[in-house]
């Protein structure tokens, strides 16, 4: 395979490993856009601490640039978007702007976007943005991503020993279309094997949709909850430390009782909402569709992996709550709700969930601490 150029824009945590990703894939060379941190990831590089790639020092793309507008100068195959969507401070055409309007698209061809966000409707602005322009059907890449990375400092990323993404084309306005036509294909086989070739771990679907509102369970349950309480799940699943150990959170002898019989059915209350909704939405009880399974096993895996006293990875949202940053609550708990008002479906605790964490952002973005 021919190498491709690349823009990724959003050199944080999950920008960084997905740069590297790319770039050790030897079939990209990738054009990475560093807005906050530029300055320090121009002078130092960035330090990737991963349990999977090993420790690399000073790393950096292939070109490194402050803005969009900076890259904007040549054609890309491929424009990957790993910032968060938050609508409600900045949509995704005006991230993307110079690459969206005059010089560049009467000059180059418009790229296959790649978005790596969390959240449901993010692909619709973009969409729209595209389609004006009259160079064909919109090429969009949606994703769900899976992975364990955290931004330490502004040039140090620590990263697990795991990163799964399932990648899609987005449909606008269709979400039960099950087969790939051949150009959908042949951009999604491309694209995913350059990301297996850098040592992801990649499965290709042929409907995105469903598997994004599947990921979307967990985040509207725990990612809620997490930011509400200010702590992690651990504090519903871990077992105190036994002699000789020393961690925290963890459920405490007096309240675990209270915690199984009132929090743990809440939660689940809640995934069920979601199901009630998914089948309005017309996804079959089935593995291809959104199995009534998940709100079991979504409790069960979650409990698994947070009874562990080695986990220390936090929600991003619950992060970015204590860092003072907004917060992803339209692209996950707000669309959610307007999908449900569209459906005719209730879902009082969602709603309830989406109220509070709406305040929590009005506080961030009024500047109230």
């Amino acid at each position: 395979m021919p190498t491709k150029d690349v823009l990724l824009v959003g050199l944080g945590a999950v920008g960084t490993i997905y740069a590297y990703i790319l770039q050790c894939s030897k079939l990209a060379r990738v054009t990475a856009v560093a807005r906050s941190n530029y300055d320090v990831v121009n002078a130092k590089g960035m330090h990737i601490r991963s349990k999977k790639y090993g420790t690399q020092e000073s790393w950096k793309p292939y070109r490194l640039v402050s803005s969009v507008a900076e890259a904007a100068d040549r054609p890309y195959s491929y424009v990957v978007l790993t910032t968060k969507a938050i609508p409600e401070v900045i949509k995704t055409p005006r991230v993307l702007e110079p690459l969206l309007s005059r010089p560049y698209t009467e000059s180059h061809p418009q790229p296959t976007y790649v978005l790596l966000q969390n959240g449901l409707g993010v692909e619709r602005d973009l969409y729209h943005s595209i389609k004006v322009l009259n160079q064909g059907e919109p090429k969009i890449i949606s994703t769900v991503v899976w992975i364990g990375t955290n931004l330490m400092e502004r040039n140090v990323v620590s990263h697990t020993d795991f990163d799964r993404i399932t990648i899609g084309m987005y449909r606008h306005g269709d979400h039960l279309t099950t087969t790939h036509s051949p150009e959908e294909y042949a951009i999604l086989t491309d694209f995913g094997t350059m990301l297996e070739a850098g040592g992801s771990e990649v499965t290709i679907v042929t409907e995105i949709q469903r598997k994004k509102f599947a990921k979307t369970f967990w985040n509207v349950a725990f990612s809620s909850f997490s930011t509400l309480t200010g702590s992690s799940p651990t504090a519903m699943f871990r077992p105190p430390p036994k002699e000789g150990q020393s961690y925290s959170p963890y459920i405490a002898p007096q309240t675990a009782t209270i915690v199984e019989k009132n929090t743990v059915p809440v939660l689940r209350a809640i995934l069920q909402e979601m199901v009630t909704l998914g089948r309005a939405l017309g996804y079959a009880d089935d593995e291809d569709g959104l199995p009534s399974s998940l709100v079991d096993s979504t409790i069960s895996r979650t409990a698994e992996l947070h009874r562990n006293p080695a986990h220390t990875a936090l929600p991003s949202m619950l992060l970015d709550a204590q860092n003072g940053l907004p917060i992803e609550v339209e692209v996950i708990l707000g669309e959610v709700v307007r999908m449900a008002k569209e459906m005719g479906v209730d879902v009082p605790r969602i709603e309830t969930l989406y109220a509070l964490l709406a305040i929590i952002q009005n506080q961030t973005l009024g500047g109230f601490r």
